[in-house]
């Protein structure tokens, strides 16, 4: 009779984990960014959260879109001082 060999898998760590992760993000064409939130913006990130029910990487992925939006309109020194007016 042969004997079956079995190979155990390896677990992975966390940091591969992470690292397999964000690979495949880059391969479906996405890119990370980081930041941090002024005290101002995390008040409008909780209110656009709780209201459409959107992920941390739509709600950033349209925050871009509509900034670009506003550039592209040539808006965007108005965007500004709305946002500075309302203390946004």
């Amino acid at each position: 009779m042969d004997e079956q060999i079995k190979i155990k898998k390896k677990a992975m760590t966390n940091a591969e984990k992470q690292k397999k992760y964000r690979e495949r993000q880059k391969e479906r064409g996405k890119q990370e960014m980081r930041g941090y939130l002024s005290p101002e913006a995390k008040v409008c990130y909780q209110l656009i959260s709780e209201q459409t029910n959107w992920s941390d990487s739509v709600i950033l992925s349209n925050a871009v879109r509509l900034t670009y939006a506003a550039y592209k309109n040539g808006q965007i020194g108005l965007l500004s001082s709305w946002l500075k007016n309302k203390e946004l």
